[in-house]
């Protein structure tokens, strides 16, 4: 998620509005990549708790020169492999929090200016969820809302990848940071929803997010009080927040994406909230049925495999990581009985769920 260690340096008190996209000092990852600044996080986290960075980045087969040269986006499920290792070796099971700690609404260049120049918090949410791929392009950030609540979710396109239960916390830890930015160092969330075992430990979790923390929980979130979205942002300058989106969309053109990349984000935020049927995705687009079938053919795929895949993802995902029983998966994934869930998952991966919660089961709670 988005991650930085280092100051924004793209607008001063002026209002000045660097054109980076010309410049070449920030450009968005690709599809699957995350900002170089992920590793500059992880990197500054690692030195502070004594790592043996090259002994780590030579375990997962990272370019030996990763921390030296961290100018380019990196392979997300790289980095989440590198984290899940460093956790482990330094029995650290929190330490996606840590690197999500380090991020401030001033850290994230152009995204950061956009987010301060909002007219309100609902605004500046909504920007987040449609331009954080300038900065992440593994993963996608949704905001719901339901009744008096608000839901901000993070899911990554690679659910089942090591290191996922720590790319989560990573971006929950960054999100609050940012809504601190934007209501002051005191806010707090009202609930924290995590898809990852409880560790022994709790207290880190509680201490940063200053309110209830649960765990096993089916997606990645932040629950925010709906009122919230109205609150307006203090300084916000209309005039700075239309030409900073100029330059983010110009970023954006550079690194297009196919029908196929943005259905796989959106249903990863749509997995768990039963979403998941190809009518309902072609009123958001927008498109009728037999249009989105149609251009959806012509990259290659449907949507019923594309939705199969994510579920399949996200099944993986919670069997690895949430101590949920298999009806509480299957109940999720919107499966009306924990028999058809099986046959699907039996169908996608050869194994039953349960074997393969045996086989692949993180031990979060050992430390």
């Amino acid at each position: 998620m988005l991650s930085s260690a280092r100051p924004c340096t793209n607008g001063g008190p002026s209002g000045a509005v660097a054109d980076e996209s010309s410049q070449g000092a920030e450009n968005a990852p690709s599809v699957g990549f995350i900002h170089p600044d992920v590793v500059r996080a992880i990197h500054a986290v690692l030195v502070e708790l004594g790592a043996d960075l090259e002994g780590l980045v030579a375990e997962v087969g990272l370019d030996p020169h990763l921390f030296e040269t961290s100018g380019k986006p990196v392979p997300f499920t790289a980095i989440g492999h590198l984290i899940a290792l460093a956790a482990d070796r330094l029995h650290c099971l929190h330490l996606g929090l840590l690197v999500g700690q380090r991020t401030t609404l001033a850290s994230l260049g152009l995204l950061g200016l956009l987010l301060r120049n909002c007219t309100a918090v609902g605004g500046a949410l909504r920007a987040l969820e449609a331009h954080a791929c300038v900065r992440d392009r593994g993963a996608v950030i949704g905001l719901a809302i339901y009744d008096d609540t608000a839901v901000l979710s993070y899911a990554q396109h690679e659910p089942e990848a090591k290191g996922a239960a720590l790319h989560l916390e990573r971006a929950l830890a960054t999100v609050t940071n940012i809504l601190r930015g934007l209501c002051g160092p005191d806010w707090a969330p009202l609930e924290v929803l995590l898809p990852r075992s409880a560790p022994r430990d709790t207290a880190p979790y509680t201490g940063f997010f200053k309110g209830p923390v649960r765990f096993d929980q089916e997606a990645a979130a932040l629950v925010l009080p709906a009122e919230l979205l109205e609150q307006r942002i203090v300084g916000a300058d209309p005039a700075v927040r239309r030409r900073v989106e100029e330059n983010i969309r110009r970023l954006e053109a550079d690194q297009p994406s196919t029908l196929t990349d943005k259905l796989r984000e959106y249903l990863q935020t749509a997995v768990t909230r039963q979403r998941c049927t190809a009518e309902h995705v072609a009123r958001m687009k927008l498109v009728d049925r037999r249009t989105l079938s149609r251009r959806l053919r012509a990259e290659g795929t449907n949507f019923r495999r594309l939705a199969s895949e994510v579920q399949f993802q996200s099944a993986k995902q919670l069997l690895a990581d949430t101590s949920m029983s298999l009806t509480q998966i299957a109940d999720c994934l919107d499966f009306s009985e924990l028999a058809g869930f099986t046959h699907a998952f039996r169908r996608w991966s050869g194994m039953t769920p349960s074997a393969w919660r045996r086989a692949n089961r993180l031990e979060t709670t050992r430390h």
